[in-house]
């Protein structure tokens, strides 16, 4: 485990909003750690080195906590946060072990570009997988290159990271290739084209 995704956490304490303020005045997020049939721990963790590490690996990340000199494995769950002022306000993290699988849903990239007068709907942007808990893909990407009209990619064709399973519906629909709507020509238009060929 790479020490960039380390953070030594802090037991709390104290529970309820004002302790919760508090320890985010402090520099802290409040969060709980769950799984594994542990009763849930509720910790406070370094503000700035955690948004650092979602910043750099997205949500689906394993965080090396260290509690009270011991080492736990955890994957963010649920990152709760501030609709305003856009710091962290909660986090849910659950206990993982090195070759445990785990559920999560990772973002959908689509790349190329779809044959002409053909228009790319994205219906879905993730998909849900079951991957080893140490190798959680960024992305799964989906290339729609040449792609013609009435083209439809389902969960269940698309190539998964190595390693990884399909969580969802085979047949859920990802991505879908219209027909481009043809632009109305404008009302002064039309009177020049009646014009010329009066």
């Amino acid at each position: 485990m790479s020490d960039e995704n380390r953070l030594v956490a802090s037991v709390r304490s104290e529970f309820g909003k004002g302790a919760a303020r508090r320890a985010r005045r402090d520099g802290q997020v409040p969060a709980v750690v769950y799984g594994h049939g542990t009763d849930p721990q509720h910790l406070n963790l370094p503000a700035r080195e955690f948004a650092a590490i979602l910043r750099a690996h997205g949500t689906n990340v394993v965080i090396n906590l260290e509690i009270d000199g011991k080492e736990q494995l955890a994957l963010t769950k649920s990152v709760v946060v501030h609709p305003i002022r856009r710091h962290i306000e909660h986090a849910d993290l659950l206990i993982v072990q090195k070759g445990e699988k785990v559920a999560v849903e990772v973002p959908i990239v689509v790349t190329g570009t779809a044959a002409p007068g053909a228009l790319v709907t994205e219906e879905v942007t993730t998909i849900k997988l079951e991957v080893e808990a140490l190798h959680i893909p960024e992305s799964v990407e989906i290339s729609v290159e040449g792609a013609e009209v009435g083209t439809q990619f389902l969960a269940g064709a698309v190539a998964l990271p190595k390693g990884a399973t399909l969580a969802d519906d085979a047949e859920l629909l990802l991505v879908n290739i219209v027909a481009a709507q043809a632009a109305e020509p404008a009302a002064g238009e039309e009177t020049e084209a009646a014009e010329a060929e009066a």
